[in-house]
């Protein structure tokens, strides 16, 4: 996966806490947001149901998007 650098604006208090949680788990700050981002966009989803499955790309996408959209109807 290719990285790319961005700047975004976010709450102190909330980088703050990204900071301490990678601290505790020895992990870099970027890695701490990527995976937050991940789990929100539902992708975490997606490839645990890829690794697992036999399901087309196709097939897997349509079953991570439709978990999104639950998730964010609850």
């Amino acid at each position: 996966m290719s990285k790319v650098r961005t700047a975004i604006e976010i709450d102190a208090e909330l980088l703050k806490a990204a900071r301490i949680r990678a601290e505790r788990l020895g992990m870099d700050l970027s890695g701490v947001i990527e995976d937050a981002v991940r789990r929100s966009l539902g992708l975490d989803l997606f490839e645990r149901v890829w690794r697992g499955s036999h399901l087309s790309e196709s097939e897997a996408m349509d079953l991570a998007l439709e978990a999104q959209r639950e998730t964010r109807s609850s």
